[in-house]
């Protein structure tokens, strides 16, 4: 039995470069707020959140509403992003603002790294579906 899941590289790809990219936003967010008093970081749990979505279980980010009234529309409050975790701090600023600078810019170089490996791995994948449709060498 193969303990490793087989994905179709291109769902692989693709989910890995979304979320990779979501992930540059909230770490460039917490950069971005680094002076915010009382700022909490956020980030996810990328291997968590990307087997989740290919596993197809997808995070509920809405409140039901209930309908008083036959006229009513059904629909959903927003809620915060279930994927994102509060960071905790090694050493917690006077202001409440938990965003470490240095960790906050080494996690978005690294990951920012990562990005780039993606969409290579997807362009790869992508162009070897387009030579094999072809019938072409890419």
């Amino acid at each position: 039995m193969n303990a490793v899941p087989q994905y179709d590289p291109l769902t692989f790809g693709e989910t890995a470069f979304k979320l990779r990219t979501f992930r540059q936003q909230v770490l460039g967010n917490n950069l971005a707020n680094s002076d915010t008093p009382g700022f909490k970081a956020r980030d996810i749990r990328f291997a968590d959140v990307l087997k989740a979505q290919l596993e197809g279980v997808s995070p509920s980010n809405a409140i039901g509403l209930s309908i008083t009234h036959s006229g009513h529309i059904q629909g959903k409050a927003p809620q915060d992003d279930p994927r994102l975790l509060y960071r905790i701090p090694n050493q917690p600023s006077m202001d409440g603002n938990t965003v470490d600078g240095d960790f906050e810019l080494s996690e978005f170089t690294k990951n920012s790294v990562f990005t780039e490996s993606a969409l290579n791995m997807l362009g790869s994948t992508i162009r070897s579906r387009m030579s094999a449709i072809t019938g072409q060498a890419s």
